[in-house]
């Protein structure tokens, strides 16, 4: 069995696992800024999300603001390869909120009139 029919046969069984695994699933799209470097966009369960993101070879890392005002970062791993005219990948990483302006901790205490 070579590669490409390992990938077309791995990929979606890959990908299945992986989403069932999922507390949320989006999609988004980024456009290179310079070598490493790309802003981004996208939408998911969460809502919309723009960032900055940040890269070297399979390492990445970001950070965005979702339409709820959290600012999160996020630190991953992946892998692609070329299906015939396109790039397809997977990869792992994970994530958490750096500041929810709606996290009752962090607002500021308003004087009491």
């Amino acid at each position: 069995m070579n590669t490409v029919t390992l990938c077309r046969f791995c990929a979606p069984a890959c990908l299945a696992a992986l989403l069932a695994g999922c507390s949320s699933v989006g999609l988004g799209i980024s456009i290179p800024v310079f070598p490493g470097v790309g802003i981004g966009v996208g939408v998911g369960s969460g809502g919309v999300n723009a960032g900055v993101s940040a890269g070297r070879g399979p390492v990445s890392v970001g950070v965005g603001v979702n339409q709820s005002g959290q600012v999160t970062g996020g630190a991953g791993v992946g892998t692609s390869t070329s299906v015939g005219g396109a790039r397809v990948g997977v990869g792992v990483g994970t994530g958490g909120v750096i500041h929810d302006p709606n996290d009752p901790a962090t607002r500021r205490k308003e004087p009491a009139r």
